[in-house]
């Protein structure tokens, strides 16, 4: 039985783990933290399993390798919401919705009624949307849970310590890899939680400006998620700026957030090359897991699949990059 180490329990290093055992493998996960928690940037994501809407801005290979993403979750038995992605605008900045329009594929444009349809709490709020079936999503802190939990009963060893490489290594250990991988960055995102027993959301919700666009995802016990900024740092710290813009977002999508309960805050570094797309590599046994940007969720499954088939088939998937 072939035996590999994986450095990180984020959502990089337990999709890889998932993908060797599924080969067979002995595999044990090292990291100073090992359970989900703030501690890790995978424990802030948004959980929008949107391949097509990230091709507003993303690169071809994002959009097709994250199509994936939704079905590799299901058949981990993570709680997968298939209910697409609805975009809108403030009336002022209807051209945002055009030009997304322009670029994204698979949408279907809706009018006011064909938008309370989907969304009877935003009835009359909005006469224009896009809403993107095929795209889902899930919880993020729910989906790590389950999955160190599957890992677990499969016999995956977790170990409470930094690790090394020795032997097989898969190397997602996100920022703190820049000992190995000196180009990668930091691009900090923030988010607030906010909950309200007064509206209801079946599926994401992205409200496009110029300035600063918001992305609600609905969660159970009627929590939402905001999120949207994209800082240049790789620092933690919360921002009134940020926070304020999302929190302003969220109210001109319906003024009842205003009264809703701002349970959490937080802000985290995720790790990203200069060209914005993940990275395979290899350093003598290490192969590199990394640079996932903002598509987490989305794309580990694609890059931990393409990780494990390179070192057990010496393949040169896409985004392999040759150091």
């Amino acid at each position: 039985m072939m035996r590999a180490r994986v450095l990180g329990a984020g959502v990089a290093g337990l999709c890889v783990a998932a993908e060797l055992v599924g080969q067979g493998c002995n595999v044990t996960v090292f990291d100073p933290v090992p359970r989900p928690g703030p501690h890790g940037c995978s424990w802030w994501a948004g959980g929008m399993l949107a391949p097509f809407c990230e091709s507003e801005t993303a690169e071809a290979p994002v959009v097709r390798q994250g199509q994936e993403a939704a079905g590799w979750w299901e058949r981990q038995g993570v709680a997968v919401t298939r209910q697409g992605t609805l975009v809108l605008t403030l009336g002022r900045d209807r051209r945002e919705l055009d030009r997304f329009g322009r670029r994204v594929a698979g949408h279907q444009t809706l009018d006011a009624e064909g938008l309370a349809a989907l969304e009877p709490d935003l009835d009359g709020r909005f006469d224009r949307a896009l809403h993107i079936p095929g795209e889902a999503h899930l919880d993020p802190r729910a989906a790590l849970a389950h999955l160190r939990t599957r890992l677990e009963s499969a016999g995956v060893a977790f170990v409470a310590e930094q690790g090394r490489p020795e032997g097989l290594t898969f190397d997602c250990r996100g920022l703190a890899a820049r000992d190995r991988l000196p180009d990668l960055r930091g691009v900090k995102g923030e988010m607030a939680v906010l909950r309200s027993a007064d509206i209801r959301l079946n599926r994401p919700v992205r409200l496009l400006h110029p300035r600063f666009p918001l992305y609600v995802v609905p969660r159970a016990d009627g929590l939402f998620m905001l999120g949207a900024t994209q800082i240049e740092s790789d620092d933690r710290k919360r921002s009134v700026r940020s926070v304020l813009e999302l929190l302003s977002a969220a109210y001109a999508l319906h003024p009842v957030f205003g009264e809703a309960e701002l349970v959490e805050i937080g802000a985290d570094a995720r790790p990203a090359f200069p060209d914005n797309l993940p990275r395979l590599s290899r350093q003598g046994d290490t192969i590199h897991v990394n640079g996932l940007f903002r598509h987490g969720f989305l794309l580990a499954p694609a890059l931990a699949r393409m990780a494990v088939e390179a070192a057990c088939d010496r393949t040169r998937p896409e985004f392999w990059h040759d150091d």
